[in-house]
């Protein structure tokens, strides 16, 4: 009451005084002052894929426009992974955007990115539970986390249960793994020979129908030579040259050779030439191909087909690799805040459900992942738990600047080894090591090249 005595004489003495002060300029008492507008922030959100994962970021990027009008964020979406890389390299960078782990080599190298790991401190962010060890380590670097994991999709077998009848080969004697349809939490695993059975069961060389498919690449025969307690390169941190001609990676290969290159179980240059393997799967010739994540979809709509995944097969330790993709902050956004804010939420467990809904991402959230969002019950593959459970046999490759200049310098003595049935495999393998060093250790390879005085003379 005492506080309303001392304010309306008051305002009743100034509201006087400016009576008397108004001219025909002045507003008037009865105009509303204008109010200061919210100051908007335009950021843009760049990533890569087909349509069907463009519209699913799309709906994740609408509705945080929908709930955040003072910072609006379009999407700019690139076909393929290297055309997204091409567009970071040549400095049209997004305030945030999608990244392959292979990446972070030239992110550092033309200081694209910023590291999060503070900025998510900031937001409360605990990541520490909801993602694995290999996820966090893939994108770190420098002891910070310079971008937040967002898939992660181990190699594995897709099959044919058609062609590929685990059950019709027990029932012959056959050395086949046990596959539970009814409990899913079961994880299947097979040996190496037991795949070689499964890859002789499904060959029909009459019919047309092969029994397997390997890539005649280094990523393609690399789960193999791991699992078979070889190395793929000579160190894990910083290496120099590929390990091929190594005893372990020797001894590796010649237990898995015989059946990669075996010409009666894989698929025939003359069926290479006329159709790709993911055609051959897809039209029930082919009984088995080792994919990621990303097969799901374009396996999905055959009507027909249908496919189921294991683990790929242990010559003697489990072993697989993986593709790896995160989400970066630029290093020159113009609001950082904000951008950190939108990558909060577009890796929030709601989010990353919503894109997993569509079937292309293997999710690095580990609560996604466990959660029908990903697994989606009822469809195949029917134990997509498989794509989990190898996450811990993933081996995480060094960060080699250019891993493309890697596979393309060995290309030719590689696809040697997973062809030629006869072959000198000291000479082989150690032709790979040699052409790895032009990659790997330019300097050290051509300084192995110069003659010397007495090579001279």
């Amino acid at each position: 009451m005492r506080r309303s005595w001392i304010v309306v004489p008051l305002v009743l003495v100034l509201g006087a005084a400016v009576a008397g002060c108004t001219d025909d300029d002045d507003p008037g008492p009865d105009q509303p002052e204008p109010s200061t507008p919210v100051a908007k922030v335009s950021l843009t959100f760049g990533v890569w894929g087909t349509k069907p994962e463009v519209d699913a970021y799309q709906g994740v990027v609408d509705n945080w426009n929908a709930y955040h009008p003072e910072a609006q964020v379009k999407i700019k979406a690139y076909a393929t992974h290297d055309d997204l890389l091409a567009a970071l390299q040549a400095g049209q960078v997004p305030d945030v955007y999608q990244v392959s782990r292979a990446d972070l080599p030239v992110l550092a190298d033309q200081e694209l990115n910023r590291p999060i790991g503070d900025l998510l401190d900031e937001r409360n962010v605990d990541f520490g539970d909801g993602y694995s060890r290999p996820a966090l380590e893939a994108f770190s670097s420098d002891r910070k986390l310079q971008c937040m994991p967002y898939g992660i999709s181990p190699m594995v077998i897709y099959y044919n249960p058609e062609l590929v009848d685990f059950e019709a080969m027990a029932e012959r004697g056959l050395d086949a793994p046990v596959v539970d349809d009814e409990d899913l939490t079961k994880r299947p695993t097979w040996t190496f020979d037991q795949f070689q059975a499964a890859a002789e069961y499904a060959s029909r060389p009459r019919r047309g129908i092969a029994g397997f498919y390997i890539a005649p690449t280094l990523r393609g025969l690399a789960p193999f030579v791991y699992s078979g307690s070889g190395q793929v390169f000579n160190d894990e941190d910083d290496p120099t040259s590929l390990a091929f001609s190594s005893d372990d990676t020797q001894s590796a290969l010649e237990k898995v050779l015989p059946l990669l290159r075996d010409p009666k179980v894989t698929l025939t240059p003359e069926q290479l030439a006329e159709k790709t393997p993911l055609e051959w799967f897809r039209e029930g010739k082919l009984g088995m191909i080792a994919g990621f994540r990303d097969l799901v979809p374009e396996l999905r709509p055959t009507g027909t087909l249908d496919f189921d995944i294991m683990p790929m097969p242990v010559v003697e330790d489990a072993a697989t690799v993986g593709d790896l993709t995160g989400i970066c902050i630029a290093q020159d956004t113009p609001d950082v805040a904000q951008s950190a804010d939108f990558l909060v939420d577009f890796i929030s467990e709601e989010s990353v459900a919503a894109v997993a809904a569509a079937g292309y991402l293997a999710p690095a959230n580990t609560t996604v992942a466990l959660s029908d969002a990903f697994l989606q019950p009822g469809r195949a593959p029917v134990h997509s738990g498989v794509s989990n459970n190898s996450i811990k046999n993933m081996r995480i490759p060094p960060l080699i600047e250019d891993y493309q200049a890697l596979e393309e310098a060995v290309a030719a003595p590689i696809r040697q080894l997973l062809e030629v049935e006869v072959l000198d495999l000291d000479a082989l393998t150690q032709e790979i090591d040699d052409a790895s060093q032009t990659v790997l250790a330019p300097e050290e390879a051509t300084d192995s090249e110069s003659p010397t005085e007495d090579d001279s003379d």
